[in-house]
Parts: structure tokens; C-alpha cells; sequence
């Protein structure tokens, strides 16, 4: 009896600090690109008043069929590209001045791709009855802003984190009751 409450005993201490128990986890936009550099560099290569819409696709940049590609109609493009109307037209880039003038054939897309890793941290008790969550989350996240009038790119804008590296953490002192707690708590307040 004794033998098998020390193993038991043992076994509990193992399992409490073995964090390859944890949950790992990833997220990725779908896109042709696996690098932060590699959507940069892809990005760098659309040249406005030279590049043709119909070469974005093979660029990795498709408008029409790709993922996580949002479309902006033309109020919001003006919006968004000359936010301040007091700024005079010749003060503006000569894509964005191009568009303004070119009225509703002017279009623009704006491109999202992401890689992110989820990794669980710490012991895996703590973790399990929700005590305690560490969660590092790591990737990158890049945006490219396209804007074209009939088949020409006019403008092109991009920007992201090249490197993303945060730690979220979460405790709860009643742990798996923490919930409970949490519900009652807004039932005494009303």
C-alpha cells in the first residue's frame, strides 16, 4: 500500500511540472509567403505607375481569388489615402492624386498574411485545473495596401511586425471554480 501511494506520489510530481502536456498551438493566414521578409521583399517588387494588376497574382498578391484580402470601396479608399481635405492635391502622392481623379475606377485591396505560434508554458496541474495559464505567443504579421485605376497599381503601402513575441497570463486563485465565482460575483452586483 505504501509502494503505491509513493508511485502515485511520483508520478503526481512528474506530471505536475512536465509542460510538454500542454496544449500547443499555431495560426496562419494562408499565404505564399513564410517569412516576414519574404512578403517585404514581394511587396517591394510592386512598383507603382509600372505594375499591372493582372501581375499581382503571381507576385503573390491575388485580388480576386486570394485569402484575407479585403476590398475597400472608393469613399473609404479617399478616407483612408486623404484623410485631411485641407491637404492641397500637389501635397499628395502622384498615385494617390491619380485615384482621387480617376473617382470610382480607382480600387484598392488591402492584403493580410500572419504566421503565429501558441506555446502553453509551465506546469502542466496549474495549468490543467486553470490555476495558472502561460501562454507565448510568437510570428509575424505583414499588410499591403494596393491601390490601382483600371489595370495599373497607382499606389502601394506596407507595414507589419516582423517579429512578434508576447507573453499573456492568466490566474485564477479558485481555479476550475473560478468561473463560478466570476458569475455569482455579477449576480451580487445588479
Amino acid at each position: 500500500m505504501r509502494l503505491i501511494r509513493w508511485i502515485a506520489a511520483a508520478a503526481l510530481a512528474l506530471v505536475a511540472g512536465c509542460s510538454a502536456m500542454l496544449p500547443r498551438g499555431g495560426a496562419s493566414t494562408p499565404s505564399p509567403f513564410d517569412s516576414y521578409a519574404q512578403a517585404q521583399a514581394a511587396a517591394e517588387r510592386i512598383l507603382p505607375f509600372q505594375t499591372r494588376v493582372a501581375e499581382l497574382q503571381g507576385l503573390g498578391f491575388d485580388a480576386a481569388g486570394g485569402t484575407n484580402v479585403t476590398a475597400i470601396p472608393y469613399p473609404d479608399l479617399l478616407a483612408r489615402l486623404a484623410p485631411y481635405s485641407g491637404v492641397p492635391m500637389d501635397a499628395l502622392d502622384p498615385g494617390i492624386r491619380q485615384c482621387i481623379l480617376a473617382r470610382a475606377s480607382c480600387r484598392a485591396w488591402v492584403f493580410h498574411f500572419e504566421r503565429m505560434e501558441r506555446d502553453r508554458e509551465g506546469g502542466f496541474l496549474a495549468d490543467f485545473f486553470n490555476v495558472n495559464r502561460v501562454t507565448r505567443i510568437t510570428g509575424w504579421s505583414f499588410d499591403v495596401t494596393v491601390v490601382a485605376s483600371e489595370d495599373l497599381v497607382l499606389f502601394r503601402n506596407a507595414g507589419g511586425q516582423a517579429r512578434i513575441d508576447r507573453v499573456e497570463r492568466q490566474h485564477n486563485p479558485l481555479g476550475p471554480l473560478q468561473p463560478a465565482g466570476e458569475s455569482a460575483g455579477s449576480l451580487l452586483t445588479r
